[in-house]
C-alpha cells in the first residue's frame, strides 16, 4: 500500500509540473502580440468561450474580442491553445496523427528523459527508504505509468522538423524559371539570381476597381539589381508572421520574373478583398511596377500543378493548392526534408508566416518591414491619388513598348495611352470623357 501511495504521489507531482510548465496559461511571461481588426494588441490567452476570446493585458485589464476579429495565424493559435486545455481538463487520448494535436502535448518527453527522471527519483529514494524491496517496488510502478504517458520518442519522430533542410538544386531552379524567355537566372554560391523586365507575358490591369492610378512599366530587375533568394535555406527559430510585418517590398519571386508581395497592403487591408487586384492578382505600385499580392496560380496552365509558382526569398518553394494537411504557416515537410509552401483560396492565401531565416531592412519597422535583399523600382512620373469609382475595363498592348488603359467612372470611359522609347523617354496622354487629350512626358 506504502509502494502505491508513493508512486501515485510521484505520478501527480510529474503531472501536475507538465502542465504548469506548458506553453500559455497566464502572467506576464505568456503574453502575446496579438492581430485583432488590424491592430496590434499584447495581452495573455485565457479562455475562449462560444466564439468570444478572453485575454488579459499586462496591467491586469480583462478583455474580449469575437474570434473572427483576430487575424488567421491567431484564430489558428486560439484553436490550438482551446485543444490543447480540452484535453487537459477531459484527459483526452493524444491522437499521433494530428499535427496540431502533436504541438500541444502534455508531455513533450522521450524515454530518455523519463528514465533520467526515474534514475534521480530512485537515488533520492534510496536515502530515504531503508528497504530495498520498497525502492525496486517504487521504482518500477512509477517507471511503467511514466513510459505509459510520456511521448514516445518524440523529438525522433518523422513528423518532427529536421535540423537542416536540402539545398535548392541550381539546375532544377534554372529549369522552373526557364518557362518564361523574359527571365534569366545565375548563381554564386549562396544565391539564386533572377533577371526580368517586371513585365508579364499574361494580360493585366483589367478588373481593377480600386485604382490608384499606376499603369505598369518596365523596371530594371538585372545585375546588381536582380531578385535573390538563398540556395541553402535556414529554418527560423521563430518564423516571422505575415500579418505582423512585410508589409513593405516583395516576400516572393515568382517564376515569371514578377515579385510577389504581402496579401496584405501598407495599410495591412487584404489588396484582392478592397478590389485593388487584377484578374491575375496583380497591380502596379508607386513606380508604376508591377506585382502580385496573391500567388499566380494562372501560370499552372504553363508549368504544370506539379512545379512551383514562385519561390519565397527566404529560399522555400511556393506550390499551388494541395489537400496535404499544412502547418500554420501554409506549409509543410517533405519525407526529405525539404519545405515548401502552399496556396489557398481564401486569406492569407500563402505564407502566413516566412519559415525560413530573412534579413530584414533595418531602416523599415513592422509591419512595414521589408525583406533584404530587395530589388529596387525606380518611378519616371509623381505616384497619384486613388481614383474614386474608377473601373479598368480594358489593356492592350498597342505596339513596342505601348499600352493603352480603359477605365470607367459611372458610364463615362476614359483612357491613359502611355509607351516608352530606347531613350528613356516615356509619354503618358490622358483622355478624357470628352475626347480632350492632356499628354506629359518624362525621362528616365
Amino acid at each position: 500500500m506504502k509502494t502505491f501511495s508513493f508512486s501515485l504521489l510521484v505520478f501527480f507531482l510529474f503531472y501536475n509540473s507538465s502542465l504548469l510548465a506548458h506553453k500559455g496559461g497566464h502572467g506576464h511571461e505568456n503574453l502575446k502580440q496579438w492581430r485583432i481588426n488590424n491592430e496590434t494588441i499584447e495581452a495573455a490567452f485565457l479562455i475562449s468561450k462560444e466564439d468570444k476570446v478572453f485575454l488579459e493585458t499586462k496591467s491586469g485589464q480583462i478583455i474580449a474580442y469575437d474570434i473572427a476579429s483576430f487575424s488567421y495565424v491567431d484564430q489558428k493559435h486560439i484553436q490550438k491553445k482551446v485543444a490543447y486545455i480540452d484535453a487537459v481538463n477531459h484527459l483526452a487520448s493524444h491522437h499521433p496523427n494530428d499535427p496540431e494535436a502533436q504541438s500541444w502535448q502534455p508531455f513533450e518527453m522521450t524515454k530518455k528523459k523519463v528514465l533520467i527522471i526515474v534514475l534521480v527519483m530512485a537515488i533520492i529514494c534510496f536515502f530515504i527508504f531503508k528497504k530495498r524491496k520498497q525502492l525496486l517496488g517504487n521504482g518500477i510502478f512509477t517507471l511503467s505509468i511514466l513510459i505509459v504517458l510520456a511521448c514516445d520518442d518524440s523529438s525522433n519522430s518523422s513528423d518532427d522538423e529536421p535540423s537542416q533542410v536540402p539545398a535548392n538544386d541550381v539546375s532544377q531552379l534554372e529549369v522552373y524559371f526557364g518557362h518564361f524567355s523574359g527571365v534569366t537566372t545565375t548563381a554564386d554560391d549562396s544565391y539564386l539570381y533572377v533577371e526580368s523586365n517586371g513585365i508579364p507575358e499574361h494580360g493585366m490591369m483589367t478588373g481593377i476597381t480600386n485604382w490608384q492610378q499606376q499603369v505598369p512599366i518596365d523596371q530594371n530587375y538585372t545585375k546588381d539589381n536582380s531578385w535573390a533568394f538563398p540556395l541553402q535555406p535556414v529554418l527560423a527559430e521563430t518564423p516571422l508572421l505575415s500579418s505582423e510585418h512585410f508589409m513593405r517590398g516583395a516576400i516572393a519571386i515568382a517564376v515569371n520574373g514578377i515579385p510577389v508581395f504581402n496579401p496584405l497592403n501598407n495599410r495591412g487591408e487584404d489588396a484582392f478583398v478592397i478590389g485593388e487586384l487584377d484578374n491575375w492578382g496583380g497591380h502596379c505600385g508607386r513606380a508604376d511596377d508591377y506585382h502580385y499580392h496573391i500567388p499566380p496560380t494562372h501560370l499552372e496552365a504553363i508549368i504544370g500543378s506539379d512545379q512551383p509558382l514562385a519561390y519565397a526569398l527566404d529560399g522555400f518553394p511556393i506550390y499551388g493548392e494541395t489537400t496535404d494537411e499544412l502547418d500554420e504557416y501554409l506549409g509543410k515537410f517533405n519525407e526529405d526534408g525539404s519545405y515548401q509552401y502552399h496556396t489557398t483560396n481564401t486569406f492569407p492565401y500563402f505564407i502566413a508566416g516566412m519559415r525560413g531565416q530573412v534579413t530584414l531592412d533595418p531602416n523599415s519597422t513592422a509591419p512595414e518591414d521589408q525583406i533584404l535583399p530587395q530589388a529596387l523600382t525606380q518611378e519616371v512620373r509623381p505616384a497619384l491619388m486613388p481614383l474614386a469609382g474608377a473601373e479598368i475595363t480594358n489593356f492592350s498592348s498597342t505596339g513596342t513598348n505601348a499600352y493603352s488603359l480603359e477605365y470607367q467612372i459611372g458610364i463615362d470611359t476614359y483612357y491613359t495611352n502611355y509607351s516608352w522609347d530606347e531613350n528613356g523617354l516615356y509619354t503618358y496622354e490622358y483622355v478624357d470623357s470628352e475626347g480632350n487629350i492632356t499628354i506629359e512626358t518624362y525621362q528616365r
